[in-house]
């Protein structure tokens, strides 16, 4: 799975990105830089979630569920925030979250 690294590409999301949310997980959508990437997604749990055990393990559950959902998808690039309701959250929940958002995305057509 290839990851969102560079500053450059989170400004580039935040700005071009298209926002879904759910309880659960946030998620910022938009294409990719380059024509034909296989698409890149980024795994975000802010301060405010609790200590570095907590978002570490908001971030593993996020992963887990993106791999499922066989993120990321061809030509897009997504970050995916945990929200405070995530560190609580089952796998099966996580997984609900994600699929319905990447159905109200569009993401696999």
């Amino acid at each position: 799975m290839r990851t969102l690294k560079s500053r450059q590409d989170f400004e580039r999301a935040f700005t071009q990105g298209k926002r879904y949310n759910h309880p659960l997980i946030k998620m910022v959508v938009c294409d990719a830089a380059d024509e034909g990437d296989p698409g890149r997604v980024a795994f975000v749990a802010a301060k405010r979630l609790g200590c570095a055990v907590v978002r570490n393990r908001s971030k593993r559950v996020l992963r887990e569920a993106a791999r499922r959902s066989s993120l990321p998808a061809p030509g897009r690039d997504i970050i995916l925030f945990a929200t405070p309701k995530t560190r609580s959250a089952s796998p099966a929940d996580m997984d609900d979250a994600l699929v319905s958002l990447v159905r109200r995305a569009n993401l696999h057509d």
